[in-house]
């Protein structure tokens, strides 16, 4: 019942963002299908991107791609990571450093958005000190040479899901990186999710809507996150 109702607002979501319309689909990976990485993927799917979807659960890969179409594909972490021209990283924080392992050869140079929460509790010390730096920060001291877009990281998979598309003025998310282009990249991304992306700054910026921040959670609209993260109109 719950994967259902998650389908079916995926499927209400499926409106082309009239951003995504000027340009070109893009390649994209994605690394951990769960509810974030499936959710994320599955409303690129629906904008006309090529998603690959990646887990180390076989099972949960074949329920992020079921019912998407034929842009969903399912490969391995490997194949998603040299797959993607973009890639979405969405796993356990303290799983960064084996990600890194795996395949951080292949992720330099690359987009890599981050929803990433270092959770203290599930991740042990690593997420203290994650926390204390702020996520976008550590996250790209633990994927050296990629080019990290923060982004997507203090909303439910469920609020994104019921929220993605809606009509104007639609949902906003605040994106943060330190490359000017990997941050036009990643708004693009975030509008053609269904959202209206929020250029934060630098990834030492991006603290500032962290999980559990002044932000986390709740649904605004642009002109009332710069507010709320006191950016300039």
């Amino acid at each position: 019942m719950q994967r259902r109702a998650f389908l079916l607002a995926l499927a209400a979501a499926a409106v082309v963002p009239p951003a995504f319309a000027q340009g070109k689909p893009m390649k994209i990976g994605v690394i951990g299908s769960g509810r974030i990485g499936s959710t994320i993927g599955g409303l690129w799917v629906k904008a006309g991107h090529e998603v690959m979807f990646s887990d180390r659960d076989a099972e949960q890969v074949k329920r992020a791609i079921d019912g998407l179409g034929p842009r969903a594909r399912a490969g391995s972490v490997p194949e998603a990571a040299a797959f993607g021209d973009a890639i979405l990283i969405a796993v356990p924080y303290a799983a960064l450093p084996a990600i890194q392992q795996q395949v951080g050869a292949q992720l330099k140079g690359k987009v890599v958005i981050d929803p990433n929460n270092p959770v203290p509790s599930r991740d042990g010390d690593m997420a203290v000190s994650a926390r204390e730096k702020g996520a976008g920060v550590s996250s790209a001291a633990l994927l050296p040479g990629a080019r990290i877009v923060r982004s997507f990281n203090a909303w439910g998979y469920a609020t994104m899901a019921r929220e993605a598309n809606r009509p104007a003025p639609r949902m906003a998310l605040p994106v943060a990186a330190d490359d000017a282009a990997a941050l036009k990249l990643g708004m693009q991304l975030v509008s053609d999710a269904g959202f209206d992306p929020v250029d934060a700054g630098s990834l030492a910026a991006s603290k500032a809507f962290d999980l559990g921040s002044a932000v986390s959670g709740r649904v605004l609209t642009a002109a009332e996150l710069r507010q709320a993260l006191s950016l300039k109109p």
